[in-house]
């Protein structure tokens, strides 16, 4: 079957299509329909069928290879690498599994794992999905106050953490932020698990915080039996920014998430038990869940978790991992790739990467100057894929493992199967023709492994993804694009105000609100401006109330470095502007609306467009007067 006929069974026959590709995972129990549309648009999948994520990642594959890696731990920050077989990781899930169970943790409750790129982390998320609690991974950078945001919202029985992570040789200390972000937050949690890795001392709480060692010797030898789950029972919530203060928990299901892991493995990823898959994501990003933790395993491959930097010990740390493990399929990102380009080209060299067939980019537009070298030094086709936290798994792609069809320079490729993927016009909602810009978005229902609510929200969920056109409720992906006439979609950016930092959503309005807070801020308005190596970066521009601190180079510099200070201890370093420009007033509107878009305009040298409505022109001249200064 050619792709065009298989995306095509996919959109106008998807219950005979996904009931086909439900055969790629173990079903305890079969379910009895595929779809239930009937309460638009939240969709249900393959419903009454009883499944585990856990069973499907790790224990259907002991009997066969039990022998064979399945999850490879690799740290350069602390020199250590491990690796676990099937066998043995099913083993240590039990361990894990066996200690939440004994911390009063069951089906339903939440767990929220807050750690670094180490084993444990996904072994927690794997015994969570056994025992059918929820997890909710919460990326190691972030601050106390986003942390305590997550554990109000989630209401956590259990935390996971660690004493802490490490970057560049230099420890990150978790446990006194997690601390500040318990005492902030109003929902308190059962108990704190902590792993200890002897890189910074740690203050227990008593009562509250308990050392997983300890409970681990305790539970050597647990046997843990399985959780079946309804297939739309929750797996795990994903908190991603959004355009209001408050970030959104992305809900996931059980069964269609792992059906759609599973069946992308196969053909976008073209992965195939026994081989080895890396991914140089993060456990807090939908990447790391996807694939890092349970699609690769899903697929009876061996996954590599690495903690540690692209570059350290050297710029060829990632190439000598593909030559040890003979990694088939790699997933990175163009920001990673622009570091590597950086660098001399012998350490790419100097390893055998002959087991490599091809590398996955994504987490922001891939330009071409930066696919040509690298499709150039590897020789293995560069694959870019479109997708977001909500979806969980790629838009827009080339199936390769249907059909080969040629990538195109700058463009993630086609819709993928399942994914009725259309452009409209934002003003009139028609459908745009070829090279007319519009707005990217999903008519429903959506496919199986995408979000099925915002958690505890349902009315968020409808009214932040979901409008009606013509009759039709479609999904926006808030971004531009367009399809070319061969019908390869390229992505051109931002509808809404979240940028996108290296591959890491953030909401603009979160950073305005944390910098609001500071003393001596009236005003501000944060856009993402185009950058080279991480695709965007946060550019602030800030009304100061009391101006003439600012007045001196010496003083912008003080103010900027006091604001910067801020945005660190709130949201951590990850949402820190590149840059915080002050102006007298900001450009807005003669209704009070911010005229980000011709901000950024400005900021990238752009013609800021139609300016009819700006209340006062010279404000957009002093933007463009201040970023020189």
């Amino acid at each position: 079957m050619n792709f065009a006929d298989f995306y095509k069974e996919s959109i106008d026959n998807p219950q005979a299509f996904w009931a086909e590709e439900a055969k790629l995972i173990d079903w305890h129990t079969p379910f009895a329909q595929v779809l239930d549309y009937s309460n638009a648009p939240f969709a249900k999948w393959f419903i009454g069928g009883q499944t585990n994520l856990c069973y499907n990642a790790v224990d259907r594959w002991v009997a066969t290879q039990g022998d064979a890696a399945a999850l490879i731990a690799i740290s350069t920050e602390t020199n250590s690498e491990k690796v676990y077989s099937f066998r043995e990781l099913q083993t240590e899930i039990n361990r894990m599994a066996a200690i939440m169970l004994s911390l009063g943790v069951g089906k339903g409750d939440r767990v929220l794992i807050y750690m670094p790129m180490i084993a444990e982390a996904a072994i927690a998320m794997l015994a969570c999905a056994r025992i059918g609690a929820i997890h909710s991974v919460v990326f190691g950078g972030f601050a106390s106050h986003s942390l305590a945001m997550r554990i109000d919202d989630a209401q956590p029985k259990l935390i996971v953490s660690a004493d802490a992570g490490s970057r560049g040789g230099k420890a990150v200390p978790y446990k006194p932020l997690l601390d500040a972000a318990i005492d902030l937050a109003g929902a308190k949690p059962a108990h704190v698990l902590l792993i200890d890795r002897g890189l910074v001392p740690m203050t227990s709480v008593a009562g509250r915080d308990v050392d997983y060692a300890t409970l681990r010797a305790q539970h050597l030898d647990a046997q843990v039996p399985v959780t079946w789950l309804e297939s739309n029972e929750s797996s795990y919530i994903l908190y991603t920014s959004g355009t209001t203060g408050k970030p959104k928990g992305v809900q996931r299901d059980v069964g269609g998430y792992a059906v759609a892991l599973a069946s992308s493995m196969k053909h976008i990823y073209c992965g195939n038990a026994g081989e080895a898959y890396f991914s140089t994501s993060d456990i807090g990003w939908v990447v790391g869940h996807s694939y890092i933790v349970y699609g690769p395993l899903i697929a009876g491959m061996a996954t590599i978790m690495y903690e540690g930097l692209p570059i350290s010990p050297d710029a060829g740390i990632w190439w000598s991992i593909v030559e040890k493990y003979k990694v088939t399929r790699m997933f990175s990102a163009p920001t990673a790739v622009r570091v590597l380009k950086k660098q001399p080209p012998e350490f790419m060299k100097k390893y055998d990467l002959s087991s490599l067939k091809a590398l996955y980019l994504a987490g922001e537009p891939l330009d071409e100057t930066t696919s040509t070298w690298i499709s150039t030094e590897l020789g293995v086709p560069i694959i870019d894929n479109y997708w977001q936290t909500e979806t969980g798994w790629p838009i827009l792609s080339i199936v390769k493992g249907v059909e080969d069809k040629p990538t195109r320079l700058g463009s993630p490729g086609l819709p993928v199967y399942g994914y009725n993927v259309r452009i409209l016009n934002e003003s009139t909602g028609q459908d745009c023709g070829p090279n007319e810009k519009g707005v990217v978005v999903i008519e429903g229902p959506l496919p199986p492994g995408c979000m099925q609510t915002v958690y505890g929200d349902d009315k968020r969920f409808v009214s932040t993804y979901w409008t009606k056109i013509d009759g039709r409720q479609t999904y926006s992906t808030f971004d531009w694009g367009i399809r070319d006439a061969d019908g390869y979609y390229f992505i051109l950016g931002r509808t809404d105000d979240v940028i996108n930092v290296a591959g890491h959503r953030l909401g603009t309005r979160e950073i305005e609100e944390s910098i609001s807070s500071h003393a001596n801020v009236s005003e501000v308005a944060v856009v993402g401006v185009e950058d080279q190596i991480k695709g965007q970066v946060a550019v602030a521009f800030v009304v100061l109330k009391h101006a003439e601190v600012a007045a001196t180079q010496e003083g912008r510099k003080a103010q900027e470095k006091e604001i910067m200070g801020v945005v660190d201890s709130q949201l951590g370093a990850v949402a820190r502007p590149a840059r915080v420009v002050f102006v007298n007033a900001l450009p807005k509107t003669r209704s009070g609306k911010l005229l980000r878009r011709s901000i950024q305009a400005v900021c990238e040298g752009r013609d800021p467009g139609d300016l009819t409505t700006i209340e006062d022109p010279i404000s957009l001249q002093r933007i463009k007067e201040a970023l020189v200064i």
